[in-house]
């Protein structure tokens, strides 16, 4: 017993100085746009198109629940990122507009998927999305998703080798009273999708879901939480069944968090690293990126903002075909900041 002791220290040691020794440089950071016709501005998403380019979705207007907040995109080619351009909004006629909400890229052979919510508020709103043939210069008109489907909620879907799509999605019920996580899968390239309930017997308050899949196929997801942690579960069949959640290593002060599983082996996790406060923006004013070797354990690895005040949240991470890693967030609520990084080691 004190031999397997000593080797599953040993092992720990090396995981964590592997963890330690890893660095990623900062190629490029700013704002998407400085100027725009919309004040306020939240829930980011970012894609790589076929061509290289980049792709980025938010939500813009007076403010967050106005009936003018529309989603906007922006494309960055080699001369920069492009003006916001209105795609999608929720107006249904002269005397009447919703809101809309979170949009998701997710970009597939032969269709780039434009995700988004539209209603009055997380709890009343309903799923839609578009699709794009070209890259996202042009767009489908709005097509509805089956009622109880919402599409991923916040944080891109995962594609497995088989052609699965599993989406992460959450409920917020009874005006954010209860909150529920859900998967919503597609065996046919988005065109039916079923939903997964994720522990909706746990007392913890969760939604937002992101996914990882391990190096033995299996698929981890990991929450937002009211619990000051973020949660994770993981699934053995591709999805159709969750495991109880247990509490990961990272903080969450009822914040978004992003992950993405880099090509090379290992993931990153962009998060808030604080405890909530009394106000629901307290606990966002620092933002980290993370990195584990295994999807368990994580080691801070750059600071994206550590201000006493502000919110800079709700990331998104991927990583593009050259190996780069790209980051949106809010920031202040105000604009979108993005990073762009490579590893050097």
């Amino acid at each position: 017993m004190r031999t397997i002791c000593i080797i599953c220290f040993v092992l720990s040691f090396l995981n964590i100085k592997a963890q330690q020794d890893v660095k990623f440089e900062v190629l490029e950071s700013g704002f998407i746009y400085t100027e725009a016709n919309f004040p306020s501005a939240h829930a980011s998403t970012i894609e790589e198109l076929e061509n290289g380019d980049l792709i980025a979705a938010w939500f813009g207007g007076t403010h967050e629940r106005h009936s003018d907040v529309s989603i906007y995109t922006s494309t960055k080619t080699e001369a920069g990122w492009s003006s916001p351009r209105k795609v999608a909004d929720g107006f249904e006629n002269d005397t009447l507009s919703y809101p809309t909400w979170n949009p998701v890229l997710f970009n597939i052979p032969e269709n780039l998927f434009l995700f988004y919510k539209i209603g009055p508020s997380p709890s009343t709103w309903w799923g839609a999305y578009k699709t794009s043939k070209d890259q996202g210069r042009t767009w489908s008109d709005k097509i509805l998703l089956p009622e109880g489907v919402l599409g991923p909620i916040k944080n891109k879907p995962i594609q497995l080798e088989n052609g699965r799509i599993v989406s992460p999605s959450s409920v917020e019920l009874q005006d954010g009273a209860v909150w529920h996580a859900h998967m919503e899968i597609s065996d046919d390239l988005g065109k039916t999708w079923r939903k997964i309930p994720v522990n909706q017997d746990s007392d913890s308050k969760v939604i937002q879901p992101t996914i990882i899949q391990l190096k033995n196929g299996d698929l981890k997801a990991f929450f937002r939480s009211d619990q000051d942690v973020v949660l994770e579960s993981i699934s053995r069949d591709d999805g159709e069944n969750w495991s109880k959640f247990v509490e990961s290593e990272l903080a969450n002060p009822n914040s978004g968090i992003d992950a993405v599983s880099l090509d090379s082996g290992g993931f990153l996790m962009v998060y808030n690293p604080m405890e909530s406060g009394e106000d629901w923006w307290q606990g966002r004013s620092k933002l980290n990126l993370a990195y584990s070797k295994d999807g368990e354990h994580w080691e801070d690895v750059l600071e994206l903002e550590n201000k006493k005040v502000g919110e800079y949240s709700y990331p998104a991470i991927i990583q593009s075909k050259t190996g780069e890693i790209h980051i949106t967030y809010t920031y202040d609520r105000k604009r979108i900041k993005y990073f762009r990084l490579k590893r050097v080691n």
